[in-house]
């Protein structure tokens, strides 16, 4: 059953606080009620790497088949519609497990993530 989408009252950062927790629960559906139909995300500053909600939803069908995938939130800021998260992401990478800092910036529109850009670090293996 696909969860009801989230509620245009939700403040920006409890909208991305949503999609980080359904991220984390591997939960395709809830993760995808989150982000806009017409929805972007880049590499930041401007390298498109998913446009629309189809694009989204199979990058990340495709990510939430790793085991360890998690997302640590370490700090976050809000002004306006504009959110900004500092995680730890553990993942599975090519040459095995490890983690990699990300820093994502998301623009919320109508309690829906429209468009979001995404700083990675170096990953650290082990």
């Amino acid at each position: 059953m696909t969860p009801a989408p989230p509620s245009s009252t939700l403040a920006p950062e409890q909208v991305v606080d949503g999609q980080l927790r359904a991220y984390n629960a591997k939960d395709i559906d809830a993760f995808m009620a989150y982000w806009a139909e017409d929805a972007r995300i880049y590499q930041h500053p401007d390298t498109l790497l998913a446009s629309g909600a189809g694009e989204i939803r199979a990058r990340h069908v495709i990510r939430f088949q790793e085991p360890n995938l998690h997302g640590r939130l370490l700090h976050r800021l809000a002004v306006g519609a504009t959110v900004v998260d500092h995680e730890v992401v553990t993942r599975t990478f090519p040459d095995g497990p490890g983690t990699v800092e990300v820093i994502g910036i998301y623009e919320v529109t109508a309690g829906r993530i429209s468009r979001a850009w995404f700083t990675t670090g170096s990953p650290v293996l082990g």
